[in-house]
């Protein structure tokens, strides 16, 4: 019997590709001199779909591909992929989450830590030689800090284990009250801003969050505030966070994702009171290879048969 065939319309890293090499036909649309003719041609074949991030999988190309099955995506977020539009024609999205949960949460409070203890600016002053004319200026301190975490889920959990073992108070806002929930839980995002003075992003993309960290929220959070996102950038109204920081609403903001990566804003690159990361949240060998196994394996165990192992809610598949 013939493999299936998978495609990969943009580069993913070598695991991917030589895992699926081995166990389908894997067409790499990136490397077609006319990809728009391939499709044209061989899109009809196509039943399964690797995405790493980088092409959008909207209507346009579900269109091209009509005996596709299965979109199997790289990362936690999905928002490049349309999956309500997949769900609508019976196309099953698959995501990889838990894997990269720890190391996120890690990079997190990293990056919590890095942006309250100015500790790059600190290690910048050092290279410098300003030390040998006086000490570094004292820094604002965590240990009086109330954290409020956008995104209640597996990951916002793990970095509220985090800070509980720092003895730090800890709040959420989602879009529902989590029964059971060992932190309080506060109805709007404004209303929780103004409770705390450290606010840490871990939502998801999407039209339904974009632009929801807005000038209204950073006031709320007041002039000793401190921005942490390690979610997606599109959740921060970047023009109204740099407002922000100029007029001195914030105090400061670490940031690992942006509104149009990799493009960063100069007026944010320009400010010596921001700590701004290349979207590392999860870039270390052992869980880019973890997600990448997992890309994979949900494509195996699709044409298996066997299921999808980590659908998205959008999905139109439920487990027998």
């Amino acid at each position: 019997m013939s493999k299936p065939a998978i495609l990969m319309p943009s580069p993913m890293m070598p695991l991917v590709v030589e895992r699926l090499d081995e166990r389908f036909r894997l067409h790499r649309l990136w490397e077609d001199p006319d990809p728009e003719g391939w499709l044209a041609a061989h899109g009809g074949s196509v039943r399964g779909l690797a995405a790493g991030g980088h092409r959008r999988i909207d209507a346009a190309l579900l269109d091209a591909l009509p005996s596709l099955e299965i979109v199997s995506s790289f990362g936690v977020g999905y928002d490049h992929v349309d999956a309500a539009e997949a769900g609508r024609r019976g196309v099953v999205v698959t995501n990889t989450p838990d894997v990269l949960t720890e190391e996120v949460a890690d990079l997190a409070l990293g990056l919590l830590l890095a942006t309250v203890r100015r500790l790059p600016q600190a290690e910048r002053y050092l290279r410098a030689g300003e030390w040998l004319e006086k000490p570094f200026p004292l820094s604002p301190t965590l240990r009086t800090r109330t954290v409020g975490i956008l995104g209640y889920g597996r990951i916002g959990k793990a970095i509220a284990r985090r800070l509980d073992a720092f003895g730090v108070e800890v709040v959420y806002h989602g879009r529902r009250r989590q029964e059971g929930a060992a932190h309080r839980h506060y109805d709007t995002l404004v209303d929780m801003a103004r409770a705390v003075d450290t606010l840490i992003c871990v939502a998801p993309g999407g039209a339904a969050t974009k632009g929801m960290i807005s000038r209204e929220v950073l006031r709320a959070l007041g002039p000793d505030g401190i921005l942490i996102n390690v979610g997606r950038g599109t959740t921060v109204d970047e023009a109204a966070l740099i407002a922000a920081l100029e007029a001195g609403e914030i105090l400061s903001a670490g940031l690992d994702v942006f509104e149009d990566e990799p493009r960063v804003p100069q007026a944010l690159i320009d400010r010596d009171d921001v700590v701004l990361l290349p979207h590392v949240g999860s870039a270390s060998v052992h869980t880019r290879e973890a997600m990448g196994r997992l890309v994979v394996d949900n494509l195996v165990s699709w044409f298996e048969n066997a299921g999808p192992l980590t659908p998205v809610p959008e999905t139109p598949w439920t487990k027998a």
